[in-house]
């Protein structure tokens, strides 16, 4: 059994209007809030931790990165038992297509969301494994012995160029016009120990607040609410979203 201490907050930041970020804890949605529960985890259970960030410059964010997650919720809590990894792997592709697919149809029957488009990154708990997740450039980390590091890697221009300076150019997304959308799938269950603190955040965080920085806060163990005031504080250019799960 595995048992999690989760706080998640999802703030609109100091700059923009609106917030296109959410957050998806198990059954909770989150947007311009914050919550904490724990969580007990049993081999024959499923659990979600997945946070979308709506695409800035294109329409209607706030709409695909919502949903992207209550359709992900309702794919996922809907999926056959049992399925080995090359199985779980092909259901998420097949509902990455058939999201992509949905977003675009949606923008052809009302320009308002035409090209609307959202990231995703999550941490799946399935029947005793875990996986990670990621189409974008929001990120999953993990603090073990005091140390972080990034799990997933950008999807993005400038990861790509091999830059440190992030562009806010993605090069991968849900929706957002992209035709050959793509999701990166790891095991992950033998980097799941006792202690750890696994981190997911969008790049609201990640522009304001360095990982070393990232990594000070954790290990004095500040919640989600308190990263998303550490990016308020440097700037808050961009809506912060973050979740942190602590393994007990």
């Amino acid at each position: 059994m595995y048992a999690f201490d989760i706080t998640a907050s999802s703030r609109v930041g100091c700059i923009r209007d609106n917030n296109e970020d959410m957050i998806l804890v198990g059954n909770q949605f989150i947007r311009d809030n914050q919550t904490e529960m724990s969580v007990s985890l049993k081999e024959n259970d499923r659990f979600l931790f997945a946070l979308a960030d709506g695409m800035g410059g294109h329409n209607c964010g706030e709409v695909a990165s919502s949903d992207v997650l209550h359709n992900l919720q309702f794919f996922y809590n809907d999926m056959p038992a049992g399925l080995d990894i090359s199985a779980f792997n092909e259901a998420i592709f097949e509902w990455l297509n058939s999201m992509n697919i949905i977003i675009d149809l949606k923008g052809r029957a009302d320009k308002q969301f035409k090209n609307m488009g959202t990231t995703l990154v999550a941490l799946a708990y399935y029947e005793g494994n875990f996986y990670w997740l990621n189409c974008g450039d929001s990120r999953l980390y993990r603090l073990h012995e005091g140390k972080l590091i990034q799990m997933t890697t950008d999807h993005s221009l400038s990861n790509m160029m091999g830059s440190n300076v992030h562009s806010h150019i993605i090069t991968n997304c849900i929706g957002g016009g992209c035709t050959s959308s793509y999701i990166d799938i790891v095991q992950c269950t033998a980097e799941v120990e006792s202690g750890d603190t696994f981190i997911l955040c969008s790049d609201g965080l990640t522009d304001m607040v360095n990982d070393i920085s990232i990594e000070s806060l954790l290990n004095h163990d500040k919640n989600a609410n308190d990263l998303c005031m550490a990016a308020e504080a440097a700037g808050g250019k961009d809506n912060v979203s973050v979740v942190v799960c602590r393994l007990k």
